[in-house]
């Protein structure tokens, strides 16, 4: 496995392990199956059973061939869908313990994915995979072109300390949060705050510190009133832990 260096935008390096070609293929092939399997119920229902066709409602040919289509879209969208609902995972991926991540280290949006979903048409349908795969194997990253485009990479969950371990903070029984908008943030946002937080920290980066507080309020809807960005920030991410803890 090749390692990934991610640098935020608060110039701080987050070392992940790229997922193997093995290991995305496996995820694809899982992925492939579960769609299989959908197709293959969808067919038993819809058109064995019932015998679904054109005549059985008076349909004309294009409006036949439009409900079919609605009928597999989430084959056709699958990818699309499950990696924007499961931030970055698919069935396949999810079982794999793979994910898709942003390069500069954020969560991937429904754009990135969007943008992955299409190239798929390059790297897996026109091809048969092949253009896919030699993306795969000549990447220094792991990318296809989907990636490439997309600045995204698929990362192994597998690690020795996982992206859940490095968010966790310290609170007791008796803890009561201050502020419950921190649900608004994904464990990624709240591992990049706290890598950030902790290089500032160290560092004695206050100009850091003003950035990351602001950035906080900007995402979260969050005030702070403490008027110690250190303090602030501190209890955003043990709240971010109560919350995700107890839910």
């Amino acid at each position: 496995m090749s390692e990934l260096s991610i640098t935020t935008t608060q110039n701080v390096t987050i070392n992940f392990t790229a997922a193997t070609v093995g290991h995305r293929m496996l995820g694809y092939l899982l992925d492939l199956l579960v769609k299989i399997a959908y197709s293959i119920v969808v067919w038993g229902i819809f058109f064995y059973s019932l015998g679904f066709n054109e005549r059985m409602f008076g349909l004309d040919t294009w409006s036949y061939y439009a409900i079919v289509i609605v009928i597999y879209s989430p084959v056709i969208f699958y990818s699309l869908l499950f990696e924007s609902l499961l931030e970055g995972q698919t069935i396949g991926k999810r079982l794999m313990k793979i994910k898709v991540v942003k390069i500069d280290g954020y969560q991937a949006t429904f754009g990135d994915y969007l943008i992955r979903w299409l190239f798929r048409i390059i790297d897996i349908n026109l091809s048969s995979g092949a253009i896919g795969l030699i993306a795969l194997i000549t990447s220094s990253k792991t990318q296809r072109l989907g990636d490439m485009t997309a600045g995204t990479a698929v990362i192994s969950l597998k690690n020795n300390i996982n992206i859940n371990h490095t968010i966790l903070e310290e609170i007791d029984q008796a803890y009561v949060p201050t502020y419950p908008l921190v649900i608004k943030l994904s464990d990624n946002d709240a591992r990049i705050i706290k890598e950030t937080f902790n290089t500032a920290v160290a560092k004695r980066d206050y100009a850091t510190l003003i950035k990351l507080r602001t950035k906080i309020e900007q995402v979260t809807g969050i005030k702070n009133t403490s008027g110690n960005d250190t303090d602030f920030i501190r209890t955003v991410l043990k709240d971010y832990n109560f919350y995700t803890q107890n839910m």
